[in-house]
């Protein structure tokens, strides 16, 4: 194999590995998808991909608004209502926490 053919396939594999991990990180990002959900969707990307050699981009789009898409279609609606829920309640308590901490001679 040629050298320009190893730098591109390089740059292509660097470029997949990217949109995955970006896919991954969001889609553990969105209400009530756990491990399970994430290792579900990775392996349907990763096989369909391998089945048809499209890059991941070009099947899915942008990695972000697929995450999305994917925990929508793979999480319980009411699984991700509570887990949104809690989600609210927790950063309403953080942000409480951190005003009495920025009070002074608390």
């Amino acid at each position: 194999m040629a050298k320009k053919d190893q730098t591109t396939d390089a740059a292509g594999e660097k470029d997949r590995e990217k949109w995955m991990a970006r896919f991954q990180v969001r889609l553990a990002m969105q209400p009530g998808v756990d491990r399970a959900v994430v290792l579900q969707a990775v392996k349907e990307v990763t096989v369909h991909c391998a089945e048809t050699g499209e890059h991941p981009r070009t099947a899915f789009g942008d990695p972000d608004d697929y995450a999305v898409q994917t925990a929508t279609r793979l999480v319980p609606a009411d699984r991700a209502a509570h887990e949104g829920r809690r989600n609210a309640v927790v950063d309403g308590v953080s942000s409480v926490l951190k005003r009495v901490r920025d009070v002074p001679g608390l």
